[in-house]
């Protein structure tokens, strides 16, 4: 039997997987990382370049590392004070926090790869760069096969894709991926381009546009409008208490949250203070609400919570302000109800809300910035076979993969696969920023070496009679 566990994705998950499997196995299993993009540690959130890019989380946050919280914070330091860093970093400091590029953390994941990898002794993380398309039972384990045509014969994966991508806006041959802004630079300022959803996505996307020189009006469009509300400075604030009755209603859990609040402001304190209060008891109070309560949840209360939990830093929310204050940004509540492809430009329908009227706009460019999609929407190979060999199915409301509390991922047939981030969204709610995922990861190499560890050692197996 191959003693290799196989990880899906280099992004941040798969990075932190890997870091904490190396530390988790027995000293004869490795590693392979196997990653689709053009760089190992960094994924589609850290592998841009552009120094608006911020992350939404202050620097003492993002640490890769449970028990050394200042690890990032401190390699931010000695890299700002190193005399051969020639260029600008782009770290702002602010009352709110420090914030850095997104690109930087990107760097400083793949330099965490890149120690496991010269780490002394035989090398035990191995890299595959390539796309992983299918994991076919075999035994002891799997057959990992890439797009490539390679074969990898592995004991068991870990599934850490990130965000799934979803359908996006109506289709149209003038869409533009936000995450390849090079075909920005040759649109022209005469057109508008769309912005489908106006979350920390579009903040990114605008900060693309106008980086690579579009220098014309951006539409940003979402059912309700919303913005992401931006961080300030941060005080500690009590657990709130909750009785059996509000893990019970979303009327009452929300009623009892916003009583938090209001104590807040009558001591002097901030929203901001009782929402990150909740963090340590969010996923406790998604699993006591009832199915039903959930789903209401998703459907009228979700893009309200999104904008007070995930933040913008405050000198992106600054810039968007200034971009709205000018008029080169438009923000509306709405719907796409069609898109008409014509000579350069599409003819987008919209409904505003509230409205029974219907607006056509022609634009020159859709950008995509709705966010993550469901596990039935992915075109992603892997996960359609996958899932149709009953190895893998949707978890909850279908954002996710169904899992146990051992993150082993549930199919018709049991097999070792495990998952964490994002694929988890559904069974849990706070699954995507980095305190979270750096969390699974220690939690999922601690299981997957407990299950390695128990598995019949065939090489010493006594011959049989």
């Amino acid at each position: 039997m191959s003693r290799v566990i196989a990880i899906v994705g280099a992004g941040f998950s798969g990075s932190m997987a890997a870091l904490h499997l190396l530390a988790a196995l027995p000293r004869d299993w490795s590693v392979l990382l196997c990653e689709r993009g053009s760089t190992f540690g960094r994924g589609l959130a850290y592998g841009t370049a552009a120094a608006d890019h911020l992350l939404n989380l202050r620097a003492i946050n993002m640490s890769a590392f449970p028990d050394r919280p200042k690890h990032f914070s401190e390699w931010l330091a000695r890299l700002a004070a190193d005399p051969a860093e020639t260029g600008p970093l782009g770290i702002r400091t602010t009352p709110a926090g420090t914030f850095a590029p997104r690109g930087l953390y990107g760097r400083y994941l793949a330099e965490l790869l890149t120690r496991a990898l010269g780490a002394e002794g035989a090398p035990r993380l191995r890299l595959v760069h390539d796309a992983v398309t299918d994991l076919v039972p075999a035994p002891g384990g799997y057959l990992l096969r890439t797009e490539g045509g390679q074969d990898h014969p592995v004991a068991g994966a870990v599934l850490a894709m990130g965000h799934l991508t979803g359908p996006g806006a109506p289709p149209s041959r003038h869409r533009l991926d936000p995450w390849q802004p090079e075909a920005f630079g040759r649109l022209h300022p005469h057109l508008p381009v769309l912005i489908v959803g106006t979350g920390l996505t579009m903040v990114d996307a605008v900060a693309s546009l106008r980086g690579h020189g579009f220098t014309g009006r951006i539409l940003a469009l979402s059912r309700r409008g919303l913005l992401p509300n931006v961080h300030a400075p941060a005080a500690v604030w009590p657990l709130p208490e909750f009785a059996p009755a509000d893990l019970a209603s979303l009327t009452r859990l929300t009623r009892r949250i916003r009583a938090e609040v209001a104590a807040a402001r009558r001591s002097g304190r901030d929203w901001r203070d009782v929402i990150d209060a909740l963090r340590p008891v969010t996923d406790y109070l998604w699993r006591s609400l009832p199915a039903a309560e959930r789903a209401r949840f998703l459907r009228h209360l979700r893009p309200f919570w999104d904008v007070h939990r995930h933040r913008a830093a405050p000198t992106s929310a600054e810039a968007i302000g200034a971009e709205i204050a000018s008029g080169r940004l438009e923000v509306r509540a709405g719907r796409i109800l069609a898109i008409a492809d014509e000579a350069g430009q599409a003819v987008v329908t919209l409904r505003p809300r509230g409205t029974g009227r219907d607006v056509a706009v022609p634009v020159q460019g859709i950008l995509d910035a709705t966010g993550i999609g469901r596990i039935d929407e992915s075109a992603d190979p892997l996960l359609r076979r996958l899932t149709a060999r009953g190895l893998v199915r949707p978890g909850p409301f279908r954002l996710g993969l169904e899992v146990g509390p051992d993150y082993r991922v549930r199919g018709a047939r049991p097999g070792r696969l495990w998952t964490l981030g994002p694929l988890l969204r559904g069974a849990s709610w706070e699954c995507l920023a980095v305190p979270d995922i750096r969390n699974q990861a220690a939690e999922v190499a601690a299981l997957v070496a407990a299950a390695v560890e128990a598995i019949p050692d065939r090489r010493r197996a006594p011959a049989l009679a």
